[in-house]
């Protein structure tokens, strides 16, 4: 197993000194989907949904929640963020929708966890503005799929 930088020597949970650590250039890429009935993706797709825009809300709230990943999750580093890009696409061979975040950042530290958030906060959003129409949508598959940048160098899922 590898070492767990967020436990010091007697096992207690701390952050990360970063402070030696190289400032280099740095992305993530994390993807997720939203499944749901090919009746609710049809209310997001022709926007019909009740609340608005779905998917235009859902890439806002994915940029807000990579930016706000140090308030929620309580090692990570607060970052200068420096590009966030959320993409939706409706899949009816899902049916759902498919989201992909991707983070940059020049930094002493990763940003996996500002794309994983986002996907995150992107997915919850979909729910939460179509709840009303499905309550049975599922979150699933929310991954990390790229990471470059660091001392550990390149992460590629799958390779």
């Amino acid at each position: 197993m590898a070492n767990l930088t967020h436990f010091d020597s007697d096992g207690h949970a701390h952050m990360v000194d970063v402070s030696d650590k190289a400032v280099t250039s740095r992305v993530a890429v994390a993807q997720g989907v939203v499944r749901m009935r090919a009746e609710t993706l049809a209310l997001i797709s022709e926007g019909r949904a009740k609340k608005g825009d779905v998917l235009g809300v859902a890439r806002l709230a994915g940029i807000m929640g990579a930016k706000q990943t140090a308030a929620l999750i309580p090692l990570c580093h607060p970052l200068p963020v420096t590009k966030v890009a959320v993409e939706l696409a409706p899949d009816p061979d899902l049916p759902g929708v498919r989201i992909e975040a991707t983070v940059k950042t020049t930094g002493q530290t990763g940003v996996e966890m500002e794309a994983l958030t986002a996907v995150s906060t992107a997915a919850l959003t979909i729910y939460d503005m179509v709840k009303a129409a499905e309550k049975t949508m599922e979150i699933t598959d929310i991954k990390l799929v790229l990471k470059d940048g660091g001392k550990s160098g390149r992460f590629e899922a799958g390779s």
